[in-house]
């Protein structure tokens, strides 16, 4: 399969440094500083990456989960939030926020809330970030 790439890099030191992210081939490009990161400053950082990456990868799988279940969705919308708190002498993502919705035509409520638990748990990014709590709200339109 494939064999995905991203790189970083950092100059300085960590309140006043700054870095850039590169993900794959050149399809973002962009700073990330300490403030970025643990305050309100401009540039993205390594979280809202990885929220981009479950909301990603959410939609997708609940889309190929309702087709595989004979429902083709008119669309997918997912906003994924990455929370990130101080935990002990370090920080951690404690909790992933996945809040989907979705225009499914011809499936009730409960066939849908189903696939989308189900999504939840196999999605590949879901899969990564295991050791972190995932909750979802899934919107049927």
């Amino acid at each position: 399969m494939a064999v995905r790439t991203s790189e970083a890099s950092w100059e300085g030191n960590l309140k006043e440094g700054k870095g850039k992210m590169k993900v794959g081939a050149g399809a973002y490009e962009g700073p990330f500083s300490f403030a970025s990161r643990f305050e309100s400053g401009g540039g993205t950082n390594p979280e809202e990456l990885i929220a981009a990456a479950h909301a990603g990868c959410f939609s997708m799988a609940l889309s190929a989960g309702l087709g595989k279940n004979g429902f083709n969705p008119t669309r997918v919308k997912t906003v994924a939030k990455a929370h990130l708190e101080k935990v002990g002498e370090g920080f951690k993502i404690t909790r992933m926020e996945l809040n989907s919705e979705a225009e499914v035509p011809g499936i009730d409520k409960a066939k849908f809330d189903e696939i989308a638990e189900a999504t939840k748990k196999g999605c590949p990014v879901s899969q990564a970030l295991a050791g972190t709590e995932i909750t979802l709200n899934a919107k049927l339109l």
